[in-house]
């Protein structure tokens, strides 16, 4: 830090996600969420069957994602819905629902740029799983990268391979750091999506979970505190033996952030730290917050403390 401009070139006290895109487009960038009919291997009976306990894909997937429609006719939707707030913007196609590298390369290689023939669509974001990337298809999105933006985001969600077998992820955290190393080493930006709460991990595993994740090669970061959806393996758990749940209230867990954010590396951009589920949809914890009143939050206890991203990396 020099004269409260911080490594990350400005005066937040963590490297955040909206300051990096504005700076890296010359424009409005809006994500727009795509379904483009796609499972998991821990729904198909590949790795297991059930999916993630804690996994209800309809808590985050916008009303137009319906898999009636093609992936551009959801394009054209999500930038029409987005085009009555905002009349000069430009769209990152999100494929976002499941596992959206689970195909053969040359059916993915039809919807990614499907999407792409839009002249809005200046990129792509793939939500997937670390386990479902290989070699050929990480060279073809570093070819793709060299022309558009291109964000492979990975669900790591924990450190601790107890924690991924528990919630049934079917995969160990080794093939997390196999993914972010090799979409690294090609110039493909990732993401890592970390859940904060998962049943059984403390406050030093957390702690712990953060030098770790400095110490891979992760572009950006999104940390999530836990949410017991209905409909879920987790709810069923949950209503059985609640004392294995510690549910962080908005206080605790804006704490918990700041805790997180001193350890890691600075160089990490930090893209959310909540999510929000429908109202409808979720049992607890109902803190009532949307994500930017929890991003002021975390910046006036940043304050309180004097402290800042990285301060103990």
């Amino acid at each position: 830090m020099n004269l409260g401009i911080y490594s990350w070139g400005h005066e937040r006290r963590y490297n955040d996600f909206p300051t990096y895109f504005r700076n890296l487009f010359s424009e409005r960038v809006q994500k727009v969420s795509i379904d483009a009919g796609f499972t998991c291997p821990n729904r198909d009976g590949s790795k297991g069957v059930g999916g993630c306990t804690y996994c209800n894909n309809k808590t985050f997937k916008p009303t137009y994602c319906n898999l009636e429609n093609s992936v551009s006719s959801q394009v054209q939707k999500g930038i029409d819905f987005f085009a009555k707030k905002y009349k000069s913007m430009k769209f990152l196609a999100y494929f976002q629902a499941y596992t959206n590298t689970y195909a053969p390369l040359d059916d993915l290689k039809l919807l990614y740029e499907e999407a792409l023939q839009h002249p809005k669509i200046v990129g792509l974001v793939i939500s997937t799983r670390p386990d479902a990337v290989y070699p050929e298809l990480l060279d073809y999105l570093a070819g793709l990268s060299e022309k558009v933006y291109v964000m492979v985001e990975f669900g790591v969600e924990s450190h601790l391979d107890r924690t991924l077998e528990s919630i049934n992820r079917g995969h160990t955290f080794a093939e997390s750091v196999w993914a972010m190393e090799e979409t690294a080493k090609r110039g493909i930006n990732n993401c890592a999506h970390m859940i904060l709460g998962l049943p059984g991990e403390r406050h030093e595993d957390l702690m712990e979970q953060a030098r770790v994740i400095s110490q891979l090669p992760v572009k950006n970061l999104k940390l999530h505190q836990l949410q017991i959806h209905k409909r879920t393996v987790l709810e069923k758990q949950y209503c059985e033996s609640p004392e294995r749940f510690r549910l962080y209230t908005a206080e605790e867990y804006t704490d918990l952030v700041v805790d997180y954010l001193e350890l890691l590396n600075p160089a990490i951009i930090v893209e959310r730290f909540i999510s929000q589920a429908p109202h409808d949809m979720l049992i607890a914890p109902k803190w009532g917050l949307k994500n930017f009143e929890f991003v002021a939050k975390v910046e006036k206890r940043l304050a309180e403390r004097d402290t800042w991203q990285g301060r103990l990396f």
